[in-house]
């Protein structure tokens, strides 16, 4: 099989006993080995829905917000806690940001939750007066789940086809990697998006779109692999450009991109004469807007840590310290940057905290810490803080 080259290599038109004969073998490896015990695709009984049957959108909707960033064994554990707190869309609409939070917390990119919850309260008054427990009184076209907020066009399509098994395309991680391969494209797919979509609705099997586009997911996730795909296992081994070419490892093609930047942060955990810690609460905006925290900011060229958490803590909350003992040092990966976190107990001396850079601050008990929504990252210094208390008779 020769491999085109250049942009045209993507400009696929197959026939249609050939689009139907990929599909018939996809579904019959779905049957096999997909995933079918996804609480969320299943009804309220745990059985499977028939095809056409609806769904009730609402769980559809969280697990798949849940899923933007977050891989589904994750997810699983706490779409099943959410759904017992926030069982209806009412629950979620009459719930506190603060309790949403909660809730997400070890999630990350908390923006999905403060997106979720005004969504939430946009699809209340779509659906006005109707139950909202019917799924006939929610939308089912792309364009109003589009418009809410932190709803993209494959989060819609999934929760149309997922809900409704109406004939919606995706292009999730998995499916561009899917995609590239079958047929070698030569571009980063970021590239060329318009072209990948319009494979993927090339490719949709419209009289079972629920099953098919799940059956798209599960073959990226179990089979087609971004390191040692299973090619053996593939039902579309047969039609797949690059395997009949031996070059699976040359695709998908990546961008060419800059190296993340590393950035130390100094962080205080700063206790007053009552055996209080301080906590403050970031702006609203941003990757992790409305969490709590432990202050502290960014180090500077030729300073050492204990000078920058002096400095941050000024800066930030008008406030004088001074800087103890290290309680923990540890990195943490996000999509865009590294950062090592280096903590110390801090003794505060002077000052009534302002949160100048922050919504509020708080001293709390370390009892009461728990009570808070705090990144990863900071969950792992709560932790950390823990044991040295059950070491120590006295913080300072």
């Amino acid at each position: 099989m020769n491999i085109p080259s250049g942009e045209d290599s993507f400009d696929f038109a197959w026939k249609s006993d050939k689009i139907t004969a990929m599909q018939k073998r996809l579904l019959v490896w779905f049957q096999v080995n997909g995933r079918h015990e996804i609480p969320w695709k299943l009804k309220s009984d745990g059985s499977k829905p028939q095809q056409g049957e609806a769904l009730n959108p609402y769980g559809i909707w969280i697990a798949e917000v849940m899923l933007q960033q977050t891989q589904l064994k994750v997810v699983v554990p706490y779409w099943e806690n959410w759904m017992e707190s926030f069982p209806t869309l009412r629950d979620l609409v009459n719930a506190t940001e603060h309790k949403v939070l909660m809730h997400w917390q070890g999630l990350g990119y908390y923006s999905r939750a403060r997106r979720l919850f005004s969504a939430a309260k946009s699809l209340l008054e779509w659906i006005g007066d109707a139950d909202p427990l019917a799924p006939e009184s929610w939308p089912n076209d792309l364009e109003t789940w589009m418009a809410l907020p932190g709803i993209g066009r494959t989060t819609a399509g999934s929760i149309i086809s997922s809900a409704f098994d109406r004939p919606t395309p995706l292009l999730d991680g998995n499916l561009k990697r899917v995609l590239s391969r079958l047929v070698a494209n030569p571009m980063p797919m970021n590239s060329c998006l318009s072209r990948s979509w319009d494979l993927s609705n090339q490719l949709l099997d419209r009289q079972n779109p629920r099953d098919f586009n799940q059956a798209l997911m599960d073959l990226g996730a179990m089979v087609c692999k971004p390191h040692n795909p299973n090619c053996c296992e593939c039902p579309w081994k047969l039609d797949c450009i690059a395997y009949a070419s031996s070059r699976i490892k040359d695709f998908p093609v990546k961008s060419s991109s800059s190296p993340m930047p590393n950035q130390v942060i100094g962080i205080g955990v700063v206790f007053n004469n009552d055996g209080t810690v301080l906590i403050d609460q970031r702006l609203d905006e941003g990757l992790l807007g409305g969490m709590w925290e432990f202050p502290g900011g960014k180090k500077e060229p030729e300073e050492n840590i204990k000078e920058t958490i002096v400095r941050e803590l000024r800066e930030e909350l008008a406030i004088e310290v001074e800087v103890g003992e290290l309680l923990i040092a540890l990195d943490h990966s996000y999509s865009h940057k590294k950062l090592c976190f280096v903590v110390h107990i801090c003794r505060w001396i002077s000052g009534d905290p302002v949160p100048l850079e922050s919504q509020q601050c708080r001293w709390v008990r370390p009892d009461e810490l728990n009570q808070y929504p705090f990144p990863a990252a900071n969950s792992k210094m709560i932790s950390a803080l823990k044991n040295y208390l059950q070491q120590k008779t006295n913080p300072l």
